[in-house]
C-alpha cells in the first residue's frame, strides 16, 4: 500500500494524469469500505483536496477533457470539405441547395444544405461579387452638374376621403422638386 501511494507522487498543485485519479478513488473507495473510516479522513491523509477528489471520482473512467473540441460523428472531414469546394468549381452557376442534391447521385457525399452553405461560405465561393465593399450607409454621392441623377417617388394622400396620387421628381444636383405640368420648380429646402 505504502508503495502505491509513494507511485502516485505529489497529488496537489500538479496535472493528475487519469489513471492515477481512477487509483485514488478505487483506493479511497476500497479501504474506506475495509476499515469504516469516512473517505474524508483518506482524501486529508493523502492531501489531496476534497474538491479535486470528488470532482475526480464524478469523471471516474473517463479521460481528462480541458473544454476542448471534442470531434463528433457528424462533423465534415476534410476531404469532405475538399470534395464539395471542388464540385462546386466544376458547377460555378448551380446554387448551394442544388449542389448538395446533385453530389448525392454520382456519390460524392452525402450532406445537409447548410453544411455545403458553411464550407462554401468559409471558402469565400459564395459571393458572386468579390469585388468592392458595400456603400451602403456612407451617404449619397452628389452627381457633378444638373440632370445626371433622379430621385422619383410616388405616393398618395387621402383629402376628405379622396385619393390623389403624387408623383415627386427631384434632381440630385439642384436638389429642386421639379414640377413638369405647371412648368414651375419650386425652391430647394435650405440646410
Amino acid at each position: 500500500m505504502a508503495l502505491k501511494i509513494k507511485s502516485w507522487g505529489t497529488l496537489t498543485g500538479v496535472w493528475v494524469p487519469h489513471d492515477t485519479r481512477d487509483q485514488i478513488v478505487d483506493f479511497v473507495r476500497r479501504w474506506s469500505e475495509k476499515t469504516e473510516i469516512g473517505a474524508g479522513r483518506f482524501i486529508q491523509w493523502l492531501d489531496v483536496t476534497a474538491s479535486k477528489f470528488y470532482g475526480g471520482r464524478e469523471r471516474y473512467g473517463s479521460v481528462n477533457e480541458y473544454n476542448g473540441w471534442v470531434p463528433r460523428d457528424f462533423w465534415l472531414e476534410d476531404w469532405e470539405k475538399r470534395e464539395i469546394v471542388a464540385f462546386h468549381l466544376k458547377n460555378p452557376l448551380e446554387v448551394y441547395r442544388r449542389l448538395t442534391f446533385m453530389m448525392l447521385d454520382p456519390n460524392i457525399v452525402a450532406v445537409s444544405t447548410a453544411s455545403v452553405w458553411r464550407v462554401l461560405s468559409r471558402a469565400g465561393l459564395l459571393r458572386k461579387w468579390n469585388g468592392k465593399p458595400s456603400k451602403k450607409g456612407t451617404g449619397f454621392g452628389q452627381p457633378p452638374q444638373s440632370h445626371q441623377h433622379w430621385h422619383i417617388d410616388v405616393s398618395y394622400l387621402n383629402v376628405c376621403a379622396t385619393f390623389y396620387y403624387l408623383c415627386s421628381i427631384l434632381d440630385g444636383y439642384s436638389t429642386r422638386l421639379n414640377e413638369p405640368e405647371r412648368g414651375v420648380q419650386s425652391r430647394p429646402a435650405k440646410a
